[in-house]
């Protein structure tokens, strides 16, 4: 019986032992994914800023100079 319990305390202590490096990967990958997100997000304005209405050509202007 003692042995038994004995076992049961080693998986108990294993088992919090993992469970605890699981929420510091899941922290982690957390923090990464909002990093990325504020990325994303910084990347969609200076797109979006970028996308002025283009000016009107004039293919007059697009014409080499040898021509």
């Amino acid at each position: 019986m003692e042995e038994r319990l004995t076992e049961l305390e080693i998986k108990m202590s294993l088992t919090e032992d993992f469970v605890e490096e699981l929420n510091r990967t899941i922290y982690r990958q957390e923090q990464r994914l909002e990093l990325l997100q504020e990325q994303l997000r910084h990347l969609h304005r200076q797109i979006q800023s970028a996308a002025e209405p283009p000016e009107p050509r004039n293919l007059r202007d697009e014409i080499p100079p040898h021509y």
